[in-house]
């Protein structure tokens, strides 16, 4: 396929034709089967979290996210709980079954969050944050690497080709939405990378439509579109109570909420061919 810009080596389709299949605990991304990620923007508590996470267990999410360390616009913002956050993901995965993205913001916590957690997610702010690429290929975790929120897709590939330079070919692709000059969302959600990605790379892609929008009542209408173009999975914020939350809740679904969308979202995959894991 020709395009304006050489496409990395490594994450090169050519050199993987049938597409890489990222496993974790089980779970399987980028094969026919379709996983849901889901869970808190960050973790406030244990009972935010706890009750967050059996919900969104019990309707389908066969993997966890929460963030322990948050990248915050304000340094006056919520930044997480660190450590404890951690241990108490820890703590609800082996309660669950389920494995547990949760970010990492610095080389310095690689080691840290690799004891707790199943996946390291590197954040849009992070995604040109080479050193960090770096040490997350040497740490052969499984790394979500989100796409800058400035980032063309020749910029995204090149981020996921340091990652895997370093001998880590267990990378998933997200696609969390763009800054561009619309206001009225949060970010704009750029669904055309969805196909473009899995046609230039063999990597696994998903997509993020609470942060990609912002908005929550437009998260299910983005997340079924994400499921018809192709995506390998979807990464979802919910909350037990989201007027209540001390990070996005305005985006974060309710765990009824995201039980019907579950519902829904099967129906999708099936008529494309791909089933909800």
């Amino acid at each position: 396929m020709k395009t304006n810009f050489n496409v990395p080596v490594k994450v090169n389709r050519s050199t993987k034709p049938d597409g890489t299949i990222v496993s974790v605990k089980g779970t399987d991304l980028g094969g026919k089967g379709i996983v849901i990620i889901a869970g808190p923007c960050a973790v406030e508590n244990r009972e935010q979290l706890f009750a967050t996470a059996r919900s969104v267990c019990k309707s389908g999410a066969r993997i966890l996210r929460g963030g322990a360390f948050k990248p915050r616009s304000s340094p006056y913002n919520f930044q997480g709980l660190g450590e404890e956050g951690l241990k108490l993901l820890k703590e609800i995965s082996m309660e669950t079954g389920q494995a547990v993205v949760t970010e990492v913001m610095d080389t310095r916590q690689i080691d840290l969050v690799s004891e707790y957690t199943d996946i390291l997610q590197i954040g849009s702010r992070n995604m040109q944050n080479y050193p960090l690429l770096k040490e997350a290929g040497k740490s052969r975790k499984p790394v979500l690497l989100k796409r800058g929120m400035m980032a063309t897709i020749e910029e995204f590939l090149l981020a996921a080709e340091y990652i895997l330079d370093q001998g880590n070919y267990h990378v998933i692709l997200c696609e969390r939405g763009i800054r561009t000059f619309e206001t009225s969302t949060r970010n704009t959600l750029d669904l055309s990378a969805v196909p473009m990605l899995k046609q230039l790379s063999h990597l696994p892609v998903i997509v993020d439509p609470s942060h990609g929008t912002g908005l929550r009542w437009m998260v299910p209408s983005m997340a079924k579109a994400a499921i018809a173009a192709g995506a390998d999975g979807l990464i979802m914020e919910v909350h037990y109570d989201p007027e209540k939350a001390l990070c996005d809740g305005q985006q974060s679904l309710s765990p009824d909420e995201f039980g019907i969308l579950m519902a829904d979202l099967r129906k999708i995959a099936s008529a494309i061919g791909r089933e909800i894991l």
